[in-house]
């Protein structure tokens, strides 16, 4: 596939004028399996111009339609052709210049590790996005294509230490390695996320429930720049703001320890949230779930583990 690179002033000001639907109207198309529409609605978009970071993004969205309806060579192949587009974009401005370009070049690595798992290349899929870690660790993708590896590879393994250099709430954040001999469910949240305030209710009946027989409770957090609304803070705004919605939708869960840090979100690869990682007393993980869990799916989980 030929690709056509301009000056960069000029490739912004075609990215800006693009039809902002175009990553939707893909993602539409993909939804009912009309992959010839996506394809055609992209080649539309695209027509002699250069191509754009947003139209990478939805180009991206071909493979990862690709892998969810389990046509492996395809979500490969078109995994690949998606890289090669973005690498070379890459040769004109910093991967991380705007939010578009990492979407689809992370995609690429996500849909690849994924495909060769499934297609029984476990080992394969584990080199390749290590690889791809130690390549692109500086970059935001890290903490996407962390994610990625832990979902193959994390589960049988000792759990990740946590950085505890800040924390909210009453009670004290304390390192995993001194609360081995208790079991441990681990909630990866974030002030926005709608999903973890709905898990919220879930983790404090299962706290309830399991606590006594001493299950842990630690719900770690993050700074994302701004507050309510999206206003941007400063770091020293924003904390407080974290500790009202903690108050206010997760202080009722007995015992929860919130350490405050972005690192313990790339160590294990908390991309999406609510990310549920339940620890054995052996400080073995047991489950890495990204995305929020049934009330029974998750009561089923902590059962077999105590």
């Amino acid at each position: 596939m030929k690709t056509t690179l301009l000056p960069l002033p000029l490739l912004f000001f075609l990215a800006a004028v693009l039809p902002a639907a175009i990553v939707s109207d893909v993602r539409a198309c993909l939804n009912r399996q009309d992959f010839p529409a996506a394809e055609k609605l992209i080649a539309e978009a695209k027509g002699s111009g250069p191509w754009t970071p947003e139209l990478l993004e939805a180009h991206s969205w071909i493979a990862r339609g690709h892998l969810a309806a389990k046509h492996y060579d395809q979500a490969l192949s078109w995994a690949e052709k998606t890289r090669a587009l973005c690498l070379a974009m890459m040769k004109r401005q910093p991967l991380d210049r705007e939010k578009h370009l990492p979407i689809a070049f992370g995609a690429t690595i996500e849909v690849t590790g994924q495909a060769l798992a499934a297609q029984g290349q476990r080992s394969e899929a584990v080199t390749y996005l290590e690889g791809q870690l130690k390549k692109y660790y500086a970059t935001s993708i890290r903490t996407r294509v962390q994610k990625n590896l832990h979902l193959i590879s994390l589960e049988g393994k000792p759990a990740p230490d946590l950085e505890l250099r800040e924390a909210i709430g009453p009670n004290k954040a304390r390192p995993l390695s001194a609360l081995k001999g208790k079991p441990l469910l681990l909630f990866f949240w974030a002030h926005w996320c709608g999903d973890c305030k709905q898990q919220g209710p879930v983790l404090e009946t299962l706290a309830k429930e399991f606590g006594p027989r001493g299950l842990l409770f630690v719900g770690p957090t993050q700074r994302y720049g701004y507050v309510a609304g999206g206003e941007d803070a400063t770091s020293a705004q924003e904390k407080p703001y974290i500790a009202e919605v903690f108050q206010k939708f997760y202080a009722s869960i007995p015992g929860l320890q919130v350490p405050l840090s972005e690192e313990n979100f790339k160590r294990y690869g908390a991309s999406t949230t609510p990310t549920l990682v339940l620890v054995d007393r052996a400080g073995i993980v047991r489950l890495y779930h990204p995305g929020k869990m049934t009330e029974a799916d998750l009561r089923a989980k902590i059962a077999s583990l105590l």
